[in-house]
Formats: structure tokens, C-alpha cells, sequence
């Protein structure tokens, strides 16, 4: 007799071992298998999607566009899709300065792994290939999706994230600070609060200032009021319920509003 899993279509191969992992994962509960071939027919459906947008294209006699990207983002995003944005961004800002570098790649799959689990992580990854290997990413479509479905706070730390990626490599080029800039004015970002979130990567002799939200020629009671604003607003509680990896961030800003403070509070004598 022919084994099972060799009848099986390999399109339909993630839904059977999901369906067998969420059945040992949730103690042989028959819901734990449904949660599973769930979650398995989505990730089999994934390269589908991407072969018969292709297949379009390529039958209509264009390149993949960025107008198939973006429907192809939103075929993903229908369902509030978290990762697809996250990808989305990701590979703006990895291809900004025109190459694409391994220390980036590692950030962002750390924070995959982290953020997600381990078992979504390579089908996140084709994901990012996908807008990685594509035209050019519909960015003003993307970003109006993301302002409609996120708070500012969110998006701010969104913000960071992409920050991250471009400093992954040790230092924030010029081309993926105007990329990065760009997004953050697309997501509905304020100039003062992309300036806060920017010289925690990019410094100069006024970032402290800048991270608070003000100018060197602040007074010290300005300063004080301004360290408190910043510090309700980018409190790590903001993002509690996005998961681990949104709270780190979220503290290391917090840490940041904490360091540029202290060091005016030095400069200044501030009591």
C-alpha cells in the first residue's frame, strides 16, 4: 500500500502536519487539529496566491507590478495581517540603499522568531522575499492601510523597528533615513515624533533635545514638562498587547527618553 503522505498534493503538505502537530500540541484535542489545518491551509495557500499572480502577469504580457504587489498585500491583509505590513516595511527599508545586506536579514528574522514563534518564521520569510523580489512596493497604498488600522502608538513603533533594520548594519545610511522618513510621513507620523524616534539611531550634539520633542533653546521647565509628555506617550503599557518583541522596543525607547533626560538634567543642573 501507498504511504498517505505520498497521495497527498505537496500544495496540501503544511495542512496535515499542522493538523498532527495541533492534536499533540493541545493533548490530543480534537480542536487543537481544527486550529491546526486551519493555520496549514493558509501557508499552503500562500504560494498559490504568489504563482497565479504571477502566472497573470506573465500571461498578460507584463512584469510583476507594484499594483499586483499590492493586491497581493491586500489578498493577506484582509484579515488584519500584522506580518504582511511588518514585510511590507521591512523590505522598503532593505532596499532603499540598493542592497540588500545579511545583518538586516538577521534583525528582522530575530524578530520573527521572537515575535511569532519559530514555526511561522520561514513562511514570514517568503513573505518578505515576495516584496524583496518584486517591483517597486505601492508604499503610499500600504501606509494608508496601516494609518486606518492602527493607533499612533503602533505606528510609532513601527517606526523604531525600521530604525532598527537600517542601523542593523551599524549605521543609518541617507537613503534609508529619506525611505524611512518617507514611510513615517505616509503612516500619518509627526515630524517632532519621527525627530524623537530618529536621533535614538542617528545622533548629533542635539539629539538629546530632539528626543524629548523640543530645541536646544528649551528652558528648564520645558524641558522637564517635555520629558514627561514623552514619557506617558511612549510607555511600554501602549503596546502591551502586541507581544514581546513590540514591549522591547517600546522599552528601549523608554530608555532612551530616560537617558536624553538625564544627560540635560547634567548639562543643565536641572534639580
Amino acid at each position: 500500500m501507498v504511504p498517505l503522505f505520498f497521495l497527498l498534493k505537496i500544495r496540501d503538505l503544511f495542512k496535515w502536519i499542522f493538523v498532527v502537530g495541533g492534536f499533540i500540541l493541545f493533548n490530543k484535542s480534537f480542536s487543537g487539529a481544527i486550529l491546526g489545518f486551519v493555520i496549514g491551509s493558509f501557508i499552503d495557500n500562500y504560494q498559490t496566491v504568489i504563482n497565479k499572480a504571477k502566472e497573470q502577469a506573465k500571461a498578460e504580457g507584463r512584469s510583476f507590478s507594484s499594483e499586483d504587489l499590492f493586491q497581493y498585500y491586500q489578498q493577506r491583509t484582509s484579515q488584519n495581517d500584522v506580518p504582511t505590513m511588518l514585510m511590507a516595511l521591512s523590505a522598503a527599508v532593505m532596499k532603499a540603499d540598493g542592497k540588500v545586506l545579511k545583518a538586516e536579514l538577521d534583525f528582522v528574522k530575530n524578530f520573527l522568531r521572537n515575535q511569532f514563534g519559530d514555526q511561522f518564521s520561514v513562511n514570514h520569510l517568503q513573505t518578505l522575499k515576495h516584496f524583496l523580489e518584486g517591483g517597486n512596493i505601492p508604499l503610499n497604498e500600504i501606509c494608508r492601510d496601516i494609518s486606518s488600522r492602527m493607533k499612533l502608538e503602533v505606528r510609532i513603533q513601527l517606526l523604531h523597528y525600521m530604525f532598527g533594520i537600517a542601523k542593523a548594519d551599524g549605521s543609518v545610511s541617507p537613503q534609508e533615513l529619506n525611505e524611512i522618513n518617507r514611510i513615517s510621513s505616509l503612516m500619518g507620523i509627526s515630524a517632532v515624533d519621527f525627530e524623537s524616534v530618529k536621533n535614538m539611531f542617528y545622533r548629533n550634539p542635539d539629539s538629546d533635545y530632539k528626543i524629548l520633542g523640543i530645541e536646544s533653546s528649551a528652558t528648564d521647565d520645558e524641558i522637564k514638562k517635555a520629558y514627561r509628555k514623552m514619557a506617558v506617550k511612549y510607555h511600554p503599557d501602549k503596546v502591551a498587547s502586541l507581544g514581546e518583541e513590540y514591549v522591547k522596543g517600546a522599552q528601549e525607547k523608554f530608555q532612551k527618553i530616560q537617558e536624553a533626560y538625564d544627560n540635560l538634567k547634567k548639562l543643565r543642573s536641572i534639580k
